[in-house]
Formats: structure tokens, sequence, C-alpha cells
């Protein structure tokens, strides 16, 4: 059979190639073809703007990482939950004899100065750039720290610290209840209420300790009253267990709203900030057994306030690693509010205990 004209022009010329699409041929047009063998074109080289782009984005993003490890780094060596119980603090003694000093006053002294620069510093207070703003426990508990002891410094004032009720209040006993009541999250700025600078709380409450110092050297020196006897330390005691029982309360409806909840964001802050107060309390009351140990072995009260102490230490002792509000029947998810609750009312029925027998 002979080939037609059109099938041996198809042999010469080979396999007809496939046929490309409008979008390829179009774009076929508009390529430029390189010949073969020849290398790509090289890059343009880049500019100095370019360069400096490139540059500040990689500083500001180390500058990013370097804050972040700084704010992560600092908040873990800056947390620290004090409740040594062995923290002590000795009362000053005027000319190497008696008259002292009170021991409680002193310790609550160095312990705000613990708490504000010796040892720790503040960190309620601490702006978004520092490393204690990442922090929710420690400023909880040294702001409870400082409310238990704005509440001794009140009752020293109006009780412990006056010749008799219609007597003129000690002015540093008053000045340092004042200052020991400042906003505990107030840095060099208030903006609330005003763009000035303004005094910031962790120096307030240094000058309350410096005031209470400058009380127990009068005291000392015999020339500022420090009353030891029963009725005022039985108002004191009733005063401090009011307050415990107020935060009791806060402690109970805390549990009842929320109990049961796998992650509660609220009961860690009420857990140390009643543990603040509670060290503070243990801390005083133990120092004003030492003060007023006379009254306490004439009323026959000895072992009710060991038992009182104690206990207000084992509270301030508790440290759970993670605090868990579970149901108060629970078998895996204990209630640590509930534990801590326990022997802050044990305590309280101690004091009041020992209020009864300091009345009769």
């Amino acid at each position: 059979m002979s080939k037609q004209p059109d099938d041996i022009f198809q042999e010469d010329l080979g396999p007809a190639p496939a046929r490309r699409g409008w979008g390829a041929r179009l774009g076929g047009l508009f390529r430029r073809r390189a010949a073969p063998g020849t290398p790509p074109p090289a890059p343009p080289p880049p500019t100095a703007g370019r360069r400096w782009s490139r540059m500040i984005g990689l500083g500001l993003g180390g500058l990013v990482v370097l804050f972040l490890l700084y704010m992560a780094v600092g908040a873990f060596i800056v947390h620290d939950i004090d409740d040594d119980p062995d923290f002590a603090a000795a009362a000053p003694v005027a000319n190497g004899s008696q008259p002292t000093g009170s021991q409680a006053v002193e310790i609550a002294a160095a312990l705000i100065e613990r708490e504000t620069g010796g040892a720790h510093g503040w960190t309620a207070n601490d702006p978004f750039f520092m490393p204690g703003w990442l922090l929710d426990n420690m400023p909880n508990y040294q702001q409870g720290i400082i409310y238990a002891l704005s509440r001794f410094t009140a009752e020293m004032g109006d009780q412990i610290g006056r010749s008799r009720g219609s007597s003129q209040v000690d002015p540093d006993l008053d000045r340092a209840t004042g200052l020991l009541r400042y906003p505990g999250t107030i840095w060099l700025f208030d903006l609330s209420t005003s763009w000035a600078p303004t005094a910031s709380s962790d120096s307030q409450y240094r000058a309350a300790a410096r005031a209470l110092r400058s009380y127990n050297q009068r005291v000392a020196a015999g020339t500022a009253p420090f009353e030891r006897r029963a009725d005022n330390l039985l108002q004191t005691i009733d005063r401090f267990a009011a307050d415990l029982g107020s935060q009791s309360s806060v402690i109970a409806d805390h549990i009842e709203a929320s109990r049961g909840w796998l992650i509660d964001t609220q009961a860690d802050d009420i857990f140390y900030a009643t543990k603040g107060r509670l060290y503070a309390y243990f801390l005083v009351l133990r120092a004003l057994g030492r003060d007023f140990d006379g009254v306490i072995a004439q009323s026959g009260a000895t072992k009710i306030w060991d038992e009182m102490v104690d206990n207000l230490r084992e509270a301030a002792e508790l440290r759970p690693l993670v605090v868990m509000n579970g149901r108060a029947d629970a078998m895996f998810q204990p209630n640590h509010l509930a534990v801590q609750g326990f022997f802050l009312l044990r305590a309280r029925t101690q004091m009041r205990e020992l209020a009864n027998v300091l009345r009769n």
C-alpha cells in the first residue's frame, strides 16, 4: 500500500508535538528564552536599605527573645514565699537594762523591712516590664502580711500603746497605722489619680517600719506607754479573732461557689493572702506572748496560748505545690482552702477561749 503525501511528510518531521493551551502559548510569547547552556541570571545585589531592614528585624526579634527570657528567669529567681517560722528580731534595750522595748513591735518592723527590700523585694506593685509582674502567689502573700500588721499597729495605738482610753494616740503608732493602710499595688505612678509621680507602696511601708522602731526605742527608754495589762491583751486578741473569722467567711464563700472545678484561678489568691495573714499573726502573737508572759501566766492561760500559736504556725506553713479547690469528699482532688480554713478556725476558737480566760 502506497503512503499518502501527508504520511511521508509526518514521517520526515517526526511525531507531532502535543498541542499547548492558549495560556501556555501566550506565556511563551512573553517568556524570554535563554540559549542552551546559559546559567540563570544572578539575583540583584541587596541594597543598603534592605540590609538595614533585615538587621533591624533581627535585632528586634533578638530583643523580644531576651526580654521574654529575662521575665521568665527573673520571675523564677524573685519568687520566694518566705514562711520561716524561726524568723526573729531582738527588742531594743535601754542602756543595757530594763525597761526593754516590745518584741512584738520589733518583729512587726523587721517583717516589713524583710518583705519590702531586705531579703525580698515588694512584688505587688511591679510594673509590666519587671519579672515580679508575672507572679501571683507571692504578691498576695505579701499583701496578706501587711494587712495583718496594719491591724496589729491599729490595736497598738488603740489599746496597748495608750495609758488609758482618753489619752492621746501615740504619734508614731498613728503614723505607722496610716502608712500600712496604703494600697499595696502603687508603683512610682498612680494613673488613676494623677500623672505626677507618687510614693510607692514599699516606700510607705518602710516609713511605717521606721515609725514602729521609733516608738519601740521610746518604749525601751521608758518615755512611751506599753501597757502590759490583761484587758489590753484581751481586746487585741478579740480583734485578731474577728479578722480571722472574716477571712474564714471569704474561704467558705469561695468553696461553696467554685468547688469541684479543676482550674480555679482565684483559689490560690485567697489561699496565699490568708497564708500571709496567718504567718504575720503567728509571729506577732508569739512575740506578744513574751511581752505579756507575766499576765498570761498569772491568768493560767499559758497552755491555751501555746496551743493557739502552734495552730497558727501549722496553718502558716501549709504550702501545696498547686492550690486546688476540690469537693470536700473528693478522692483525687483535694481542697486546700478547706484544710487551711480548718487550722484557721481552730486557732480562732483558741483565741476566743483565751479571751474568756483573760476576761475572768
